[in-house]
């Protein structure tokens, strides 16, 4: 099959770009950094190619060659056989028999669909093994007569002698598939958690070099180097609810350890326009100057939720007449009142799964909502949030090629969009996928939010923390990904699902994972001296930085700013 070269431009409609794939260094290259600046061990680092960030989002007259060479896959062909379809009618489809398939060990898969028999179809790629089945682990929107490029992967729980790996249309339906370049990679923990660690090493950290000399200029070697990181770049932190306010012990918690926060309620409009024209802003006035006061960040969370079942009960009986002024009243009154105060806000939120104001007002709603934000507000940051695009496929209403689609048709509609929220509700993780769908995501050169990060209550604890660690990792690690909220804002009664702490605020499970991680992702303090050349060296978080430099019985204290670079990040001291 002809093949042309991976584009690495990005844009909204969809020039992919490869993170990695692009002028990447070579796997040796890329362990030796790994070993330098993590401490990581490297032997086994040189077992399997690095993970491969590509992604394509555009149906293409050609397959694209396929990744890792095929992995796994590379001398194997479909067979075509019959499978029990999704409403439990057999399906004659192209598949995979695997032989052999380890536990704990991380499957990407990715294969190039066409179909030649129907407009547009929803793909879904399924594993079966002797004990388990997966109905979702990978999904594309394929179209007639061109490629679409699947991405997902898989982890088995337990190992699996023989299994098979088929893709059919969602809903059923038998049709005519072909697929191309596809490819199977199993990667080790160890080599997943590398590669985690060399894209944190590039995305959110930098080299800087400090230079002490003398007024003269003479380079002062031995002189005294103390560094503190002060703040963090990277947007890390937490729902809160109106039980924050007055309450020292939570307030003390949280600044400790957030840079960032998002109000759980108490911006809904069902919150502050209970009822009609009786607007109230106190309770989020209160938070927002708790947080101000602590130099929190904090995101506008949400002017309008689509599911009707938390719109304002006189909200639903209003004409649609009624209920365009009411909407235009809204986010005015929203975005005016809180003017700049906010860093992002979610316009709409769940449009994927439900359509009251599109039902009532036409499909354009959601784009009028954005463009009257943005008049209302030009410097805020507008953003879409969904649930179940990141956490699984299995729901055929916001797979990522649906958000995609949603997202591109705002845009072109001529919507202000700078952001893309992602829910985040997990209940078991399934990582080769989650890394799948923010590669495709990220072909859209938007920026990703993880922005209501939890795992479900019907797990343990235990399980809660294990599966929370696994899921910040992969998000800190990709560097499209540029902030990360938890929905953890404590209550009397508990949590929504889960909790960082208990009403005594005891470390649970979950906590101990995110103060691990707190440390973890922070430079500290560094000490050392200066060399022969004058000059302290170091690999840090990106943030706010101060500096002592002491020489004698001289001593300097200065400050700086880390932010992203390829280059080192040079800092002159006089003494």
């Amino acid at each position: 099959m002809p093949n042309s070269s991976p584009n690495n431009a990005s844009s909204f409609l969809g020039k992919e770009k490869t993170w990695e794939t692009m002028g990447r260094p070579s796997s040796i290259c890329l362990f030796l950094i790994l070993g330098l600046f993590s401490g990581l061990s490297l032997a086994s680092a040189f077992d399997g190619p690095p993970y491969d960030s590509s992604a394509y989002t555009e149906c293409k007259p050609h397959a694209e060659e396929p990744l890792y060479n095929g992995g796994i896959l590379e001398d194997q062909q479909p067979e075509y056989t019959w499978v029990i379809g999704a409403k439990g009618n057999p399906v004659y489809s192209p598949a995979f028999r695997l032989q052999n398939l380890a536990q704990d060990t991380f499957y990407c898969f990715s294969t190039w669909v066409k179909i030649n028999d129907a407009g547009s179809v929803l793909i879904r790629a399924t594993l079966v093994t002797e004990t388990t089945t997966q109905n979702c682990t990978g999904t594309v929107v394929a179209e007639r007569g061109c490629w679409s490029f699947l991405k997902g992967g898989f982890v088995l729980t337990a190992p699996s002698s023989s299994s098979i790996l088929y893709l059919q249309a969602s809903e059923g339906r038998d049709i005519s598939m072909v697929l191309s370049s596809y490819s199977l990679q199993p990667f080790t923990e160890e080599q997943w958690r590398l590669n985690q660690q060399y894209k944190i090493n590039k995305a959110r950290k930098r080299a800087v070099t400090i230079h002490v000399s003398s007024k003269d200029g003479v380079e002062l070697e031995g002189a005294e180097i103390t560094v503190t990181q002060v703040a963090k770049d990277f947007p890390f932190g937490s729902a809160i609810a109106k039980t924050i306010i007055g309450n020292l012990r939570y307030q003390s918690w949280f600044k400790e350890r957030f840079n960032a926060a998002v109000f759980e309620n108490e911006l809904k409009w069902y919150a502050t326009e209970p009822k009609q024209g009786q607007i109230n802003y106190t309770t989020p006035d209160q938070m927002l100057e708790l947080l101000r006061a602590n130099q929190i960040i904090v995101r506008g969370h949400n002017i309008f939720w689509e599911d009707p079942k938390y719109t304002p009960e006189w909200v639903l009986n209003l004409t649609d007449s009624m209920l365009q002024s009411a909407v235009n009243s809204r986010i005015k009154s929203l975005m005016e009142k809180y003017k700049e105060e906010f860093i992002h806000w979610d316009v709409s939120n769940e449009m994927l799964h439900f359509d009251f104001y599109e039902q009532r007002l036409g499909r354009n709603a959601t784009l009028s909502f954005f463009e009257t934000a943005h008049k209302s507000d030009p410097l805020a940051t507008l953003f879409l949030n969904e649930f179940n695009v990141v956490e699984t496929c299995d729901d055929v209403n916001s797979t990522v090629d649906t958000y995609i689609s949603r997202l591109r048709e705002l845009r072109l509609g001529g919507a202000t969009m700078d952001g893309i929220g992602l829910e985040g509700h997990f209940t078991v993780p399934n990582l080769p996928l989650m890394r799948a769908i923010l590669d495709k995501l990220a072909t859209l050169g938007l920026p990703i939010w993880l922005t209501e990060v939890d795992i479900s209550k019907t797990l343990t604890k235990e399980t809660q923390g294990l599966y929370l660690e696994e899921v910040l990792r992969e998000g800190f690690s990709h560097p499209s990904v540029k902030g990360i909220m938890m929905w953890t804002a404590l209550h009397p009664y508990g949590c929504y699902q889960m909790c960082l702490t208990d009403n005594e605020f005891h470390n649970l499970p979950a906590g101990d994972v995110v103060d691990k991680l707190l440390r973890e992702w922070q430079t500290g303090t560094l000490e050392g001296h200066t060399d022969g050349q004058g000059s302290f060296s170091f690999h840090g978080f990106l943030g706010e930085y101060k500096v002592t430099a002491k020489y004698g019985d001289k001593s300097v204290n200065s400050s700086f700013s880390l932010s992203q670079g390829d280059e080192t990040r040079h800092f002159n001291i006089q003494i």
